[in-house]
């Protein structure tokens, strides 16, 4: 029992330094090419210097940190191509946890949950534009991409879901607070929607190719949303972990 309690303690400690650090690199406070100390991470974050390295580890195994020949990790720095190319791996991987969900069936209960998502975001897409509810919205495009992953029957496709979300700028919800209040940005979170209904009624009717389909294109609404951010400079300085795409 003592062993089992140590053991969840120190998983606990390394995902809060995973989580620490993570957020120091995307919210800009520490720079591309910028060596990272163990000592003073441990000193910023309030954790031992076990965690922090074990950390460290994992963000390098995710593609965000780089490991130096002579020991120790910098932030990398990323282009666009990359940012590119974990977009549509996002969408190869979504639109095959889609086509998975089609042909292997979901239950009826994930049917009800998946139709309660929709009406939430039906919900906020239709509100008046002066009271648009962004982190209303960004909740529950995040639950539904959760649940599309589930829906797919496999840990395996989960998982490498997972692990692609986690590099920068991968995620359905990477530029969105970057442009709420652009009319034009309102129009594509309607077209999305349209997009989430199109996936869940082909995984209702059991269509296999045409969920898988549905859920590549609209994986790139994001590269559609990267293109926007970056021709705006002003749009570029909402979102701070843009510091980390070189030119």
């Amino acid at each position: 029992m003592a062993q089992r309690k140590a053991s969840e303690k120190a998983s606990s400690q390394t995902l809060k330094a995973v989580l620490g650090i993570r957020e120091l690199v995307f919210s800009g406070e520490v720079s591309p090419g910028e060596r990272l100390s163990e000592v003073n991470l441990s000193a910023r974050l309030g954790l031992s210097r076990t965690p922090i390295r074990a950390g460290l580890a994992r963000l390098e195994q995710e593609g965000i940190l780089e490991l130096i020949p002579s020991g120790g990790y910098t932030v990398r720095s990323f282009s666009e191509a990359d940012i590119v190319d974990a977009i549509e791996l996002r969408g190869v991987l979504e639109g095959t946890a889609a086509r998975l969900a089609a042909e292997r069936g979901i239950s009826p209960s994930r049917l009800v949950s998946m139709k309660a998502i929709l009406a939430e975001i039906d919900k906020v897409v239709s509100g008046p534009g002066d009271a648009f509810d962004f982190p209303r919205y960004a909740e529950m495009n995040a639950e539904f991409h959760d649940l599309l992953k589930v829906l797919s029957g496999s840990e395996i496709v989960a998982r490498e879901i997972d692990r692609v979300m986690r590099l920068p700028f991968a995620g359905p919800s990477a530029f969105l607070n970057a442009q709420p209040d652009i009319p034009a940005f309102r129009t594509s979170l309607v077209v999305g929607q349209a997009q989430h209904r199109a996936i869940a009624h082909a995984i209702e009717m059991r269509e296999g190719a045409r969920a898988e389909a549905v859920a590549r294109e609209h994986s790139r609404l994001a590269r559609q949303n990267l293109d926007f951010v970056m021709d705006d400079h002003k749009l570029m300085a909402r979102v701070p972990g843009l510091m980390l795409v070189s030119g």
